[in-house]
C-alpha cells in the first residue's frame, strides 16, 4: 500500500505549519475579548493578611478583579494520587491565607487588553507577612525544619517501596563487592515552545463553558475540570485543542488559569483569555526531574549482580501536583535495575514538599531517572571491578529464553533481544576504534570519553483502553477522531497511514481529528509513550468495524449474501455490482459512522529498550565539552513511519543532553527562583548537539497490541542522560559529578586531575 504503515512517510501536517496556518491558542480571536493577567506571589513562602484591590480596579481598562473570595465556590486542582492520603495538599484556584512558592495565583486580573491587565495586576497591594522558607531537600528535611504543610508530620510527606528490603540487604551484605553512589537528579523547566495559553467563553443559553487550551487531552481535562474543580457535569464542559507547541507532559495538566478564564467569561458575558509569558512558564508550569537518590549495586566474584536497593529522596514541590507523587513511585520506581537480571530489588521513596513549583511528569516521567541510576551504577562498578563496560552488561543483561521475566518489584519483561542490541549497537559505534580516536584526541591536549547506557522503560500508561470514532462523508473522505493528542508527534499522519493500509484508500481521502470533547468525549490522551499502541489500536478496531457495517449495508443494497471488501469498494462475489464507501455513505448517510473502543482488558504496557553510546570531547583547558559521536540501537517493535520515530528519538536526545550539560532549575535559599529566564536557564541548541546520531532499531513486534509497536516518544532523552554522563565521568577517568555537567564544573574537575592538589 502507497503510504502505508511502515514507510517513511512526510507529515501531512506540516504543510499547515509552515505556510502559518497552524492554530494555536493565542492564535484565536473572539468579538468583545477580554484578557487575563495572574498576580503571582512574590515569596516562597508567607501569609496573606490583607488584599487591596481599589487601585486596580481603577486603571483604565480594567474590567474585573478577582482574589479567593470571588471564586471560592470552586474546588481546588486535585491530585489524583495522594499517597499522603489522608493528608492533602490542595492547590486552591487563588491563594487565601498562604502562599507556597514563587508564583502561586494570588489575583486574576481582565481587562479589555493585555497591557492594561498587567497594569491593574501590578497596582493590586497584598500585605504578606513572610514565613520561613525550605527551598531544597536538604532544608526540607533538616531537623526542625519549619513544615509548609501544618497538618504533617514533617515535610516528608509519604514513604512508597517495592521489594523486599530485608533481602536486598543480606543480600548485599552478602556480596563480594557493592558499589555505592549518591545521585543527584536536577530540577529541569519543560520550556515548551508553545506558552501556556486559554480562551473562556460561556453560552448563558446552554450552561455550557467552553475553554480553548494546547492539552495533551481534551477528555481527561474535561473530566478534571468539570466534576472537582467547576462543580458541574461533564456535558456542562467542552475542551477544545488546537495545534499545540509541545507538551513533555506538562500540558497534561489543569492550571488555576484554566477555570479563572471561565468563570470570568461566565461572570462578565464576554470570551476572557489569558496568554502566559516565558516568566509564568517558568514559575509555575510543572517542573520535573528532582531528585537525590543513595544507591547500592552489588556483585559476587563473577562480575554478576547479586542486589539493587535504592532509597530516593523526591521533591514534590510546595503541592502533590496532579500526577507528581506517582512520578518515581509507580511510574518510574516499578522498572528501577532495568534488564539486568537481579536477583532481589528494593526501591524506597520518599515524597518530600519544598517552597518550590510542584513537580510533575516531565518527558519519560520515572523511567529517566530509574535508568540514570541504574547506569551510573553499573559503569562505576565496572571501573570498581575492573570490568569493561560492555563486558559489565554482557554478563548481566536477560537473554530472550529468561523471558518473559519477572522483575520483583511490579513488573513482568515481555519479550525482546537485549544482549543483541547491545551488540549491534557496540558495531555501530565503533567500539573497537575508540583507543585510535582517544589517541588522537590526546595528542590535541583533549580528553575523549565513552559512555553506555542500556534503557528500557515502560510505555502505555494512562488507561488500558483508548477510543476512536469514525465517518465517512457522501465524497468518500473518511474522517476518524481519536481520543489522543499530538503535541508535535506527527500523530495526524501515523494514523493516517494506519487507517490507510487497513481500508486501502489513499491518505488524501483521509482526515485525522483530535481535540473537540464535541467530536470525541473519551479517551486518555497522549502521555507515556501510549498512543501508538492504544490510539493506533483504536483506529484499527474503529476501521474494521467501519468494513463490517459498510458489508451490511453493501449486502442489501447489492442483493447479495457474499460481498468482499478492497480498496475503498465493496464487490459482490462471482459478480461486477460494487458499492464504494462514498457510494454507500450517500445512499446511508450515517449508516458507515461509529464509535469504537480498543481495549486490553488490563495494563498491557510494552518495554521499548535500546543501547544508546555517546562519546565527548573535554578540553581541560576550558572545561568545554562536544558530543563527537553519538549511537543508537533501539528497539520499538513495529515502525509505522521510521522517518517520524528518529525525528522524535532526535528529539529526546536534545532534551536529555540539555539536562546533562545545560539545564538547571535553581532557586536561592528564601525560595527566589534564580532561573527565571532564557538569559540564565540553558537549552540546547543545534551547536551543542552531535553532528549526527548514528540510528538503528531492532524490531522485536511487542506482543500486547495488534500494531506490534512499542512507544519511542520518551526513549531519546531516558538513554541520552547516562550514556552522556557517562562518557563525561569516563573522560575524567572515573571522576564522579553530578548534572548540569556545566563548563565551570568541568574545567575544575579536569584541572583536579592535570594538576593534583598536593603539588599546588
Amino acid at each position: 500500500m502507497k503510504f502505508g504503515a511502515g514507510q517513511s512517510v512526510k507529515r501531512v501536517e506540516d504543510v499547515r505549519l509552515l505556510t502559518g496556518k497552524g492554530n494555536f491558542t493565542d492564535d484565536l480571536q473572539r468579538d468583545g475579548m477580554l484578557y487575563g493577567v495572574t498576580l503571582r506571589s512574590p515569596y516562597a513562602h508567607a501569609e496573606i493578611r490583607g488584599i487591596d484591590t481599589s487601585a486596580a480596579r481603577a486603571v483604565p481598562g480594567v474590567v474585573a478583579v478577582y482574589t479567593y473570595q470571588d471564586i471560592a465556590e470552586y474546588g481546588p486542582v486535585p491530585c489524583l494520587v495522594p499517597f499522603s492520603a489522608p493528608l492533602e495538599t490542595p492547590r486552591i484556584l487563588l491563594a487565601d491565607t498562604r502562599v507556597r512558592f514563587v508564583g502561586d495565583a494570588v489575583a486574576f486580573v481582565v481587562a479589555e487588553s493585555r497591557e492594561a491587565a498587567r497594569a491593574g495586576s501590578e497596582a493590586i497591594e497584598v500585605d504578606y507577612s513572610e514565613l520561613p522558607v525550605v527551598a531544597s531537600l536538604e532544608a526540607a528535611l533538616a531537623e526542625g525544619a519549619p513544615r509548609i504543610w501544618d497538618a504533617a508530620k514533617s515535610n516528608s510527606l509519604f514513604d512508597w517501596a517495592a521489594g523486599d528490603g530485608d533481602k536486598a540487604a543480606a543480600a548485599l551484605a552478602g556480596s563480594a563487592h557493592v558499589t555505592a553512589l549518591r545521585i543527584v537528579q536536577n530540577r529541569v523547566a519543560p520550556t515548551s515552545m508553545e506558552v501556556r495559553a486559554a480562551l473562556g467563553e460561556y453560552d448563558p443559553a446552554t450552561g455550557v463553558y467552553t475553554l480553548s487550551t494546547g492539552s495533551q487531552g481534551v477528555a481527561g481535562m474535561r473530566q478534571m475540570l468539570a466534576g472537582p474543580i467547576l462543580k458541574v457535569a461533564p456535558d456542562k464542559v467542552k475542551i477544545v485543542t488546537g495545534d499545540v507547541g509541545g507538551g513533555f507532559g506538562m500540558k497534561t495538566f489543569v492550571y488555576a488559569e484554566y477555570p479563572l478564564v471561565l468563570h470570568a467569561a461566565k461572570a462578565l458575558g464576554r470570551p476572557v483569555k489569558w496568554t502566559g509569558e516565558r516568566s509564568d512558564a517558568f514559575q509555575t508550569d510543572t517542573h520535573g526531574r528532582a531528585m537525590v537518590s543513595e544507591a547500592r549495586l552489588g556483585f559476587d566474584d563473577q562480575g554478576l549482580i547479586t542486589a539493587l536497593a535504592v532509597e530516593t529522596w523526591s521533591d514534590l514541590g510546595a503541592y502533590q501536583a496532579q500526577y507528581g507523587p506517582a512520578i518515581q513511585t509507580v511510574a518510574g520506581g516499578k522498572i528501577m535495575g532495568g534488564v539486568y537480571r537481579i536477583p532481589v530489588i528494593h526501591n524506597l521513596v520518599h515524597g518530600v514538599v519544598t517552597n518550590t513549583a510542584p513537580v510533575d511528569a516531565y518527558r519519560g516521567a520515572g523511567r529517566p531517572e530509574s535508568a540514570y541510576v541504574m547506569e551510573r551504577l553499573i559503569e562505576a562498578a565496572a571501573r570498581e571491578l575492573g570490568l569493561g563496560v560492555d563486558e559489565i552488561r554482557r554478563r548481566n543483561l536477560l537473554t530472550p529464553a529468561e523471558l518473559p521475566h519477572d522483575n520483583g518489584i511490579g513488573l513482568t519483561f515481555d519479550i525482546g533481544n537485549f544482549p543483541a542490541v547491545l551488540e549491534k549497537a557496540l558495531r555501530q559505534a565503533d567500539w573497537a576504534g575508540f583507543s585510535a580516536r582517544k589517541a588522537a584526541a590526546a595528542a590535541k591536549g583533549l580528553r575523549l570519553g565513552r559512555g553506555i547506557a542500556y534503557y528500557v522503560e515502560i510505555a502505555g500508561g494512562g488507561g488500558s483502553d483508548e477510543y476512536a470514532d469514525v465517518r465517512v462523508a457522501a465524497d468518500g473522505i473518511v474522517e476518524m477522531a481519536v481520543g489522543t493528542q499530538s503535541n508535535g508527534q506527527g500523530h495526524e499522519t501515523a494514523y493516517a497511514q494506519v487507517l490507510s493500509e487497513r481500508l486501502g484508500i489513499d491518505m488524501d481521502d483521509i482526515r485525522i481529528v483530535q481535540g473537540d470533547t464535541d467530536r470525541l468525549d473519551e479517551g486518555h490522551g497522549t502521555g507515556g509513550s501510549r498512543s501508538m499502541a492504544f490510539g493506533g489500536g483504536a483506529v484499527l478496531a474503529s476501521a474494521d468495524a467501519l468494513i463490517e457495517r459498510g458489508l451490511e449495508l453493501a449486502r442489501a443494497d447489492l442483493e447479495a449474501a457474499e460481498i468482499d471488501y478492497a480498496d475503498g469498494v465493496f464487490r459482490a462475489r462471482g459478480t461486477n455490482a460494487t458499492r464504494s464507501l462514498a457510494e454507500l455513505a450517500a445512499a446511508h448517510p450515517g449508516g458507515l459512522d461509529g464509535r469504537s473502543k480498543y481495549t486490553t482488558g488490563k495494563p498491557a504496557p510494552s518495554f521499548p529498550n535500546g543501547c544508546h553510546i555517546a562519546e565527548v570531547s573535554l578540553d581541560p583547558a576550558t572545561g568545554k565539552v562536544t558530543v563527537t559521536r553519538y549511537s543508537l540501537v533501539d528497539d520499538f517493535g513495529k515502525l509505522v513511519n521510521p522517518m517520524l520515530v528518529e525525528g522524535q528519538v532526535h528529539g529526546g536526545v536534545a532534551q536529555g543532553l540539555g539536562q546533562v550539560l545545560l539545564e538547571d532549575i535553581v532557586y536561592s535559599d528564601d525560595g527566589q527562583l534564580v532561573t527565571g529566564s532564557f538569559m540564565d536557564y540553558g537549552v540546547p541548541r543545534a551547536d551543542d548537539m552531535p553532528a549526527a546520531i548514528g540510528f538503528d532499531t531492532l524490531g522485536t513486534p511487542s506482543p500486547t497490541n495488534p500494531l506490534g509497536v512499542k512507544g519511542c516518544g520518551e526513549a531519546g532523552t531516558i538513554g541520552a542522560m547516562p550514556s552522556i554522563m557517562n562518557a563525561i565521568i569516563d573522560a575524567l577517568d572515573g571522576t564522579q559529578i553530578e548534572m548540569p555537567a556545566t563548563i565551570e564544573k568541568l574545567w575544575r574537575a579536569a584541572r583536579a586531575l592535570d594538576r593534583p592538589l598536593a603539588a599546588e
